[in-house]
């Protein structure tokens, strides 16, 4: 496995991550995911770890909590294994202190991951979303508290805007507070608006990419083809409207283009998928779910091995979109001096 370090940070994680919606999946949403309980779920951990993948995401709104605790049950006993990162911030009840980040609710909603966890830290906390309701100083200065509490180790965002970015890092330099060092970011070969700004703002800023959903939303999987309907079992029955819209046509582009190189290369779709984020600048971390050993294991197999420049190339000319304004003026006019990171 290849670690690369997470942003301007000292932390290194592996190139492939965990996600683990997964874990005790209840909802529309998350039950549709998956829902191992803990002994399925410590299974999944050993072969993750196996394979040397250590870092291991989940949220407190995924299966709200039920995925932290499984994933505490999992790792019990093996903490300095195991590198945890959750997210906070997304409503989790209708009262008004149960969503956002002010001071009280981001403080308790460490606490009770902390909790759910069974550990008294957390190797990567992000943000789940932007709360515009609380002033950035006040949502800082309590992960700065967080932090020299020793709850927190590394910090991060999720969801967020690049001037939300910007602004969160502004401030946390003009305090002298830990600055975010993650993003976790939509990014895959049906889905590359990250690129437009925020992957320019994470090679300036430091900010390495934690990417979910690399398979856009469950359609690389290889499952759906041009021409074919819906595989009677795809999730994306019941998740499609929870999820980053695609275009038809330009999904089944690229997935002519994923079948072209499969037959080249003996890879399959999702593998070949997930190798081609892991070329691209600023990603540190791709995460892969797995409801199953299966699933898993044919994960794990998209590293160890590169795609060569042509493939990588059709693969870009394949999911290639036009740049909203202000960029297109970049990739289409003389004059215009290119913004964006050239392998983008």
């Amino acid at each position: 496995m290849e670690y690369r370090r997470l942003g301007a940070s000292g932390l290194r994680v592996p190139v492939l991550s965990f996600g683990c919606g997964t874990f005790g999946g209840s909802g529309p949403l998350f039950g549709a995911w998956g829902n191992s309980d803990a002994a399925e779920a410590r299974r999944l951990v050993d072969i993750c770890l196996e394979a040397g993948v250590n870092l291991f995401d989940t949220a407190d709104v995924y299966s709200a909590g039920a995925s932290e605790e499984v994933l505490g049950q999992a790792i019990k006993g093996r903490r300095g294994e195991v590198l945890i990162s959750t997210k906070a911030g997304l409503p989790m009840g209708d009262g008004p202190a149960d969503w956002g980040t002010s001071s009280a609710r981001l403080t308790a909603s460490v606490d009770g991951a902390l909790q759910r966890l069974g550990t008294d830290y957390i190797d990567l906390l992000q943000l789940h979303a932007f709360d515009a309701s609380t002033p950035v100083e006040e949502v800082l200065s309590t992960l700065d508290r967080l932090v020299n509490a020793g709850k927190v180790r590394y910090l991060g965002v999720s969801n967020f805007a690049g001037w939300q970015i910007m602004k969160s890092l502004a401030v946390a330099d003009r305090h002298g507070w830990p600055r975010y060092v993650a993003n976790q970011v939509y990014y895959s070969l049906v889905g590359r608006d990250y690129e437009w700004d925020l992957m320019p703002l994470g090679l300036d800023q430091g900010l390495g990419a934690m990417v979910w959903s690399p398979l856009g939303w469950g359609r690389l999987t290889g499952k759906i083809r041009r021409g074919a309907p819906l595989p009677e079992k795809s999730r994306l029955h019941e998740t499609a409207a929870f999820g980053p819209p695609v275009d038809d046509e330009r999904l089944y582009r690229v997935i002519d283009a994923l079948d072209a190189i499969a037959g080249e290369t003996g890879k399959t779709v999702p593998q070949i998928a997930l190798n081609w984020l892991l070329s691209r600048p600023t990603v540190s971390s791709v995460i892969i779910g797995a409801r199953n050993e299966e699933q898993l294991r044919q994960n794990l197999g998209a590293v160890g091995w590169s795609l060569t420049a042509d493939q990588i190339a059709a693969l870009d000319a394949a999911s290639a979109t036009d740049a909203s304004y202000p960029h297109f003026p970049y990739y289409r006019q003389e004059g215009f001096a290119r913004l964006n990171p050239p392998a983008v």
